[in-house]
């Protein structure tokens, strides 16, 4: 199926073929007509599915329709949990708007707000925002949701786990109540469902693959190793191999911080990226994996969320996410458009548990390997880890949904408010 066969426009068409491609992803053709048919969707897609391209190019088709009004007031939303997804939406908007008299910008925190102040003054037809930027500026009165016609809320599920639920609220009721609105997750949680139920109206459900599915070109594999042991494995697993881009997924920023400071000391150049590293850091840390530079990039899942690195061959689980899903959010970022990747797990005695709540969401046995000399130990629990034990506790979710999915809980310990606070500027 071609792209034209989607009803886009052909300054829309000329877009596309100038980034190289022919034919739409699934979502593509699915969401596509349904939301150039103005129809509010809720749709199921995983990172590496062409999500981004399935809710812009329709919604840059009805915001080109007519004529621009002359003062642009914002006409389409698109919300985002973290900077680097946000810079990512806008750069393919951009892209695909070259041949449209669109304006866009984006904006998002840890970085001085005047530039995007100037820009907003300005005028854009598209704003692109992290919740917790997009309502300081409005607090502030730089900005207005009066005119809103189109919102998409970005990785929703996302979002709920960061704690962003009242903040998704507050900015709905500064909108109008008539608009097209367009949810996208890698899940249907309950939550989600919930969220759709509130402000979707009479939404079409679309799903891009079958739910928590994982892609067929990456090829999983789980290496049993001793806790204390794991540095020591990884290291050998990507000297010996001679891997050139790896990505690597922690639990926490410390511990990011931590394995990639062992990295740099065993000769293999590394960086760690989270949401204690300023946006700076952060793009540098990317730029220098994308080119090579780098070599390894060590993340957690809240900072990783977003990054488009094409072509990605490796990634390695440090450690096992305790929420399940996680794990197809994190290895689908290789085998991507058609190519070969490869997913390792370093799984210890106490995810074990964890290990099997995955298999039984992929639907298939990973294949386990044991190195010599790492060897997982015999005598080690395999009780999962406790939140003050170095890991999270698999029964509360990630550390912000069970507090702030609940929309009815009102939390009145400041260290709670300040960890949403940090959040919102990741």
């Amino acid at each position: 199926m071609p792209f034209k066969s989607l009803g886009l426009s052909k300054a829309l068409l000329d877009a596309v073929n100038k980034q190289g491609y022919t034919s739409p992803s699934p979502i593509q053709q699915k969401a596509i007509p349904l939301i150039l048919e103005r129809k509010d969707i809720l749709a199921s897609a995983q990172t590496g599915t062409g999500k981004t391209a399935g809710f812009t190019l329709p919604m840059l088709q009805i915001l080109s329709q007519g004529q621009p009004l002359r003062k642009r007031p914002i006409r389409a939303l698109v919300l985002t949990p973290t900077r680097e997804l946000a810079a990512q939406v806008h750069s393919n908007v951009k892209s695909y708007s070259e041949f449209l008299d669109i304006r866009s910008t984006v904006i998002f925190g840890g970085v001085n707000q005047r530039p995007q102040i100037a820009k907003l003054r300005n005028g854009v037809d598209i704003l692109v925002a992290t919740p917790g930027r997009l309502l300081d500026l409005q607090n502030q009165r730089l900005l207005s949701l009066s005119n809103i016609e189109i919102l998409v809320l970005d990785e929703a599920d996302r979002m709920l786990d960061m704690g962003f639920l009242r903040d998704i609220r507050k900015i709905i009721d500064l909108m109008p109540r008539k608009r097209q609105n367009l949810l996208f997750s890698a899940t249907f949680s309950k939550e989600i469902k919930k969220l759709a139920s509130d402000f979707l109206n009479h939404p079409v459900m679309v799903e891009a693959t079958p739910e928590n599915t994982t892609v067929d070109a990456i090829e999983q594999k789980v290496y049993r190793v001793a806790k204390d042991k794991k540095t020591g494995l990884i290291i050998k697993l990507i000297s010996e191999g001679n891997w050139k881009q790896v990505l690597v997924f922690t639990r926490t920023k410390h511990g990011a911080n931590r394995l990639c400071e062992k990295m740099v000391k065993a000769g293999i150049s590394a960086s760690a990226i989270h949401g204690n590293k300023s946006q700076g850091a952060r793009t540098k840390a990317l730029a220098g994996f994308k080119s090579n530079s780098i070599r390894v990039l060590v993340a957690t899942d809240i900072a990783a969320r977003g990054l488009d690195i094409p072509l990605l061959p490796h990634v390695i689980n440090f450690e096992l996410p305790n929420i399940s899903e996680d794990y197809v959010h994190r290895i689908g970022r290789t085998g991507r458009a058609g190519a070969s990747g490869e997913a390792l797990s370093l799984v210890s005695a106490d995810e074990t548990e964890f290990l099997r709540d995955i298999q039984k969401l992929v639907g298939i046995k990973i294949p386990v390997e044991i190195v010599e000399g790492f060897e997982p130990d015999p005598n080690a629990s395999t009780k999962p880890l406790k939140q003050g034990g170095g890991g999270r506790n698999r029964n509360s979710g990630n550390r912000n949904s069970s507090r702030n999915n609940n929309s009815s809980r009102k939390s009145s310990k400041p260290s709670n408010r300040n960890r949403r606070a940090n959040d919102r500027r990741n």
